[in-house]
């Protein structure tokens, strides 16, 4: 099967987006894993669907590069706003897109015809642990040791930006073998859908920066849903922001801007990047499962 696609990225957090409006993908978890391999595919932190919607003005499925199905991503919305404006799928600047996440509202700033970057309304907030969902006798798990090991407690913070997320904060991210502790948490036994981490260094009350290990596809050079999580997390703890404040948040590929509102509701600002579109053949018995 020839597929056509375009490759997109946020700050680095990058995916393969295709145009499902009138027919959808077969297979489309076993379709993000192969496209998604950085050796043999096309190289991506996975694949993006843009579907038709009854509740919403588009519906998008994102899917990891290990084939897992996620609920929702911050850079991928924005992605999918840039592409159905310059596509011509809308001419609105305003739309909203529907997600396992919930239905996202995104503003777009528009330049010579081309969207350039995009504002997210990303929801409300959930700590209550069932909700996240995180296994504890806790009510919510706000800046708690959580045992790695039985001479391993990392402290840190349990959140749902629409997906679970554990936030600790560091005092150098750069020196971090991420590799070595983001998995251990990610799979932890009491995360039972796993969860993203995220790894916080605090530069200043206005700005703090992460590097995240992303269920399913290993540390992103961006992640809009962490990076709501860090900014909700550093607010409440008092390392850094304000209520109503852009939050600058620095990523690998770049930076980003949060701002938690008094209404609870988390708003991200981000640029959207079309990097090239193309033709690939997915080999039929990964179509067909």
């Amino acid at each position: 099967m020839k597929m056509k696609f375009s490759k997109m990225h946020g700050c680095g957090n990058d995916y393969v987006y295709v145009n499902c409006m009138e027919k959808e993908l077969p297979n489309p978890n076993a379709i993000s894993e192969f496209v998604s391999h950085r050796r043999f595919g096309i190289g991506a932190d996975g694949l993006i669907c843009i579907m038709p919607s009854t509740a919403a003005d588009f519906r998008m499925r994102m899917f990891n590069a290990d084939a897992s199905e996620g609920k929702m991503c911050g850079n991928g919305t924005r992605c999918v706003a840039k592409y159905v404006y310059d596509q011509g799928l809308t001419d609105k600047t305003s739309i909203t897109i529907e997600t396992l996440g919930g239905i996202k509202k995104i503003d777009m700033t528009v330049a010579d015809g081309k969207v350039t970057e995009a504002v997210v309304d990303m929801g409300e907030p959930i700590f209550r642990t069932k909700e996240i969902p995180m296994i504890s006798d806790h009510y919510v798990f706000m800046d708690q040791g959580l045992v790695i090991e039985e001479d391993l407690v990392c402290n840190g913070t349990a959140v749902s930006m629409g997906n679970p997320h554990f936030v600790t904060f560091v005092e150098d991210v750069d020196s971090l073998k991420l590799e070595e502790i983001g998995p251990r948490i990610e799979n932890h036994p009491l995360f039972p859908e796993r969860t993203n981490v995220e790894f916080v260094q605090v530069i200043d009350e206005n700005t703090v920066k992460f590097r995240v290990w992303e269920r399913g596809s290993g540390e992103t050079w961006a992640c809009g849903t962490g990076a709501c999580a860090v900014a909700v997390t550093s607010i409440f703890l008092n390392h850094a922001g304000k209520k109503d404040e852009e939050l600058i948040v620095l990523v690998k590929g770049g930076e980003l801007k949060v701002t938690y509102s008094s209404d609870n509701h988390v708003l991200l600002k981000g640029p959207a990047t079309h990097v090239f579109d193309g033709v690939i053949e997915i080999p039929e018995e990964i179509c067909q499962g």
